[in-house]
């Protein structure tokens, strides 16, 4: 069930208005049936997955803390085996196997193992790193486990933040999860208004965006330097408010009900440096492999070296995560490159700063900075959305191209004319760009608006006539659902 559909309209207030009306002790019940429905609208077998993880986890925090060491071991690696081996099995098998298969080939093998034909489950990595992480943390000792199976089984499914996110804590949402909430009328504003501005963000400024964006990779022979730059900052600012969004409207959702999820952006596109993008882009992610990987693999306590490693073994697995392809691993490691370099860099940079009388001019220095954190991280995201690793090498090569079109009336004209309408479209939802920015700089995901309330509900209106007359209404699902 998408949020920016008809049945998740009808279906959250009946949910809502449900779970106010029933006594404390039947509420944990409802949520999980309705947290179960709302994943198995998509495909209803695939709900056995999420059961699988959840009992088997369940089982194994529960022998955990009075088991002797050797067989607390046994028990997380039981956990690990099963919620990597589905996820292997669901979204890694064909990009290993298929790497076996084009090496074999080189050597004139035939590779005997087939292609795997199953469909991969919506949110399963993320459902899968929430539950691995509570494994974990009982595993350590921080925290005991849950013992009523009800409690458990919804933290992992809980449907807000399900299939994208934010990927919380056991130790932060189980407690709230257990605990009793009452009818607010000022929470349950505060998060309608995030709910609608995080549908806006979707299907007004993400979706729109997303159509150039399309057009650009669909066609790279035709894709000029000035085209693939354009899509390129399109599919980057397509994929921020998209997930941002979806973010959005988990949080605003969890809100109304009395809980509180954590904050997954806080405005990257602010970032100084390429480190600092990442800690603001996606944050459930990022700390989540800064506790269970980073740190684990010994974080910067063993030297500049060690650390570098780490950084690059945290990167390209998070490459790995987000899709099974080369080209999501390559965008990892070239993040990495960009913060190992950086940060080798530091001084020299420093110095040229100083030596240059750059560093006696601070705004001007910022917004370079700035820009030059968006520009290395948009040049990346070619990476990202390019469908194969020789589509993203073409287009690599393409950007030094055609720049003299910009100045031919038939170039603008021939991409007008195949965008139609929405090419009046695209070009509001491009000048949404700088005021999505200054309205979340200034309003804070408009959670913390002081404004009078007249004022307040005129940019509420404001945002539904905007996603009535200019939204996209084509039942787009979150780019985040496919990894």
């Amino acid at each position: 069930m998408l949020f920016n559909s008809l049945e998740f309209l009808l279906f959250f207030p009946l949910v809502v208005g449900l779970y106010f009306a029933l006594p404390q002790r039947w509420r944990w019940l409802h949520l999980l049936l309705a947290s179960y429905a709302f994943y198995m609208a998509w495909e209803p077998a695939y709900a056995l997955l999420i059961l699988a993880s959840t009992v088997v986890d369940y089982l194994v925090a529960l022998r955990m803390p009075n088991a002797p060491q050797p067989q607390r071991r046994m028990l997380l690696g039981l956990s690990l085996l099963v919620n990597l081996g589905l996820l292997f099995s669901f979204k890694y098998y064909n990009l290993i196997n298929g790497t076996f298969v084009d090496l074999a080939a080189l050597g004139g093998i035939d590779w005997p193992l087939p292609e795997s034909n199953l469909l991969l489950p919506v949110g399963i990595s993320f459902y899968t790193f929430q539950t691995l992480g509570y494994t974990v943390d009982v595993y350590r000792g921080s925290m005991a486990p849950e013992r009523h199976f009800g409690h458990f089984a919804l933290y992992v499914s809980y449907f807000p933040q399900l299939v994208a996110g934010p990927i919380e804590r056991a130790g932060r949402l189980l407690p709230q999860l257990h605990a009793e909430h009452h009818v607010d009328l000022d929470r349950i504003a505060s998060g309608l208004r995030l709910m609608l501005w995080g549908l806006f963000k979707k299907v007004v400024v993400a979706d729109r965006l997303g159509q150039l964006a399309d057009l650009v990779y669909a066609d790279p022979v035709g894709a000029s330097g000035p085209l693939v730059v354009l899509g390129t900052i399109c599919f980057g600012y397509q994929i921020y408010c998209d997930f941002s969004g979806y973010s959005d409207l988990a949080i605003g959702a969890a809100r109304v009900m009395g809980v509180d999820l954590m904050k997954n952006f806080d405005q990257p596109h602010l970032a100084r440096s390429v480190n600092e993008f990442w800690s603001r882009w996606h944050i459930s992610l990022i700390s989540w492999f800064r506790d269970y990987i980073y740190i684990p693999l010994g974080g910067s306590r063993r030297g500049k070296l060690m650390r570098n490693r780490n950084i690059i073994i945290v990167f390209l697995v998070s490459g790995l995560w987000h899709g099974a392809a080369w080209t999501y691993v390559i965008w990892g490691g070239l993040n990495a490159l960009y913060i190992v370099v950086g940060d080798l860099t530091k001084n020299l940079r420093e110095d040229i700063a100083e030596a240059t009388g750059f560093a006696r001019l601070p705004r001007l220095r910022v917004a370079w900075q700035t820009a030059t954190t968006v520009g290395f991280i948009y040049f990346s995201f070619i990476f990202f959305r390019a469908p194969d690793l020789p589509t993203a090498l073409y287009m690599y090569g393409r950007l030094p191209m055609d720049w003299g079109l910009l100045a031919s009336d038939e170039w603008w004209a021939g991409w007008s004319a195949r965008l139609g309408w929405d090419a009046v479209m695209l070009g509001f939802a491009m000048a949404l760009i700088p005021v999505t920015e200054l309205i979340e700089f200034r309003y804070r995901h408009l959670d913390r608006w002081k404004a009078p309330p007249l004022l307040r509900w005129a940019g509420d209106w404001a945002l539904v006539v905007s996603i009535l007359l200019f939204g996209v209404f084509t039942r787009e699902a979150f780019l985040y659902f496919q990894f």
